[in-house]
């Protein structure tokens, strides 16, 4: 086994593996390990100090049943088995978890429409165990919550991501990766030996892989850009929304996810989820960011409490808007724009671009998370076909 430096030079000559995974977030270490396990030699690439700095950290630490995909798409596919090996793995591994269940509510009945549409489409995707409950019925579990109908997922939990994160981590070094924190790539080579990493601005290769799986979330499409003989008419166009969270101190006032009733746009609305702690926080809201800046702008904006106590008040009225505090944000990489559809997980690999060894990974969002153990699967498994 050979021995690498700090920066991933060979001391004698250019080293070679079988697998560079740029990003160590939640699909990069999952994939790492999913790749490791079958033997190959992994280096995982991460430019910041510390897994899981972005999205993978900055979400709602939901793990989701699978109510809102497209049945037959990735992210339906994905999410179904991934909650059940995410549970599992759990399990396992001591990872903290609640499957708490979630209300999606409708606040009059003009909305049940948009809740029916929910449960069809859920039954589309293979979530069968969803529950409907009329107000009296709900407002007697959750005696703060104010609805006219509500959709139950009992499947739908939460997770302490930090530590799903770090097992992830030493899972995949247990296996044999290696893992790179604060090393940057900053160009890639496609020769007829593999592809060659230059690495924090190095005019020479540090490593040459015979597979580059391009986990780079936010900066996926970034890194596919330094792929000179990549062709850009398989980089898609990205769009990144800041979403921001606010927390109310104390104990939650309820014991289960609420969701509003989804939007005319699809967007899932300001809703309330829980920690393991026991807090409650609402978000995320969505705003669209112009470019993505190199330091992200994570701040939340304290004048949004107002927007946020408005939306907050249709399920839980008694809500004092002065107990809203700004919390924290995320960004997500997003396929689909201002007023458009969403889109599917994008997994191209070469029969999709026609470059050898090459796989990118793009508009890697909700619900990643939840489908992080059966997405890496997948990808592991182009690298046999």
């Amino acid at each position: 086994m050979p021995t690498y430096c700090c920066t991933l030079c060979w001391r004698w000559r250019l080293n070679e593996v079988d697998c560079i995974v740029v990003g160590a977030g939640v699909i990069g270490l999952a994939t790492a390990r999913a790749v490791a396990r079958s033997s190959r030699e992994v280096i995982v690439i991460e430019r910041e100090r510390h897994a899981g700095m972005h999205t993978s950290s900055r979400n709602s630490e939901v793990i989701h049943a699978g109510l809102h995909y497209t049945p037959g798409s990735l992210k339906a596919r994905l999410c179904v088995q991934g909650r059940e090996a995410l549970y599992r793995y759990c399990d396992i591994h001591g990872i903290g978890y609640r499957r708490c269940g979630k209300f999606t509510v409708a606040a009059g009945q003009a909305e049940v429409a948009h809740l029916e549409m929910i449960a069809a489409n859920a039954r589309a995707s293979g979530v069968f165990d969803l529950e409907w409950l009329e107000g009296a019925e709900a407002t007697k579990l959750e005696p703060q919550l104010k609805c006219a109908v509500a959709l139950n997922s009992p499947s739908t939990g939460i997770i302490d991501s930090h530590a799903y994160l770090q097992c992830l981590l030493g899972d995949a070094e247990s296996y044999g990766a290696n893992v790179a924190f604060g090393t940057e790539v900053t160009a890639l080579h496609v020769t007829d030996r593999g592809i060659e990493v230059c690495i924090d601005g190095q005019a020479a290769p540090a490593v040459r892989t015979r597979w580059l799986i391009n986990s780079a979330g936010l900066r996926a499409a970034r890194v596919a850009t330094l792929i000179a003989e990549f062709p850009d008419s398989h980089i898609p166009r990205m769009h990144y929304a800041k979403g921001s969270y606010f927390a109310v101190p104390g104990r939650s006032p309820f014991s289960r996810l609420i969701y509003p009733a989804p939007s005319a746009t699809g967007h899932l609305g300001i809703h309330m989820t829980l920690d393991l702690a026991g807090s409650a926080r609402f978000g995320p809201d969505m705003q669209w960011l112009d470019a993505l800046d190199e330091t992200p702008d994570y701040s939340v904006d304290a004048s949004r409490t107002a927007l946020f106590a408005d939306a907050v008040r249709e399920y839980w009225p008694s809500l004092p808007a002065a107990r809203l505090t700004p919390a924290y944000a995320g960004i997500r990489p997003k396929l689909s724009g201002p007023g458009e559809p969403a889109r599917d997980f994008l997994i191209s690999g070469p029969q999709d671009h026609g470059v050898a060894g090459v796989v990118n990974l793009f508009g890697i969002e909700s619900p990643g998370l939840t489908a992080s153990l059966a997405l890496a699967d997948v990808i592991a498994a182009l690298l046999d076909s």
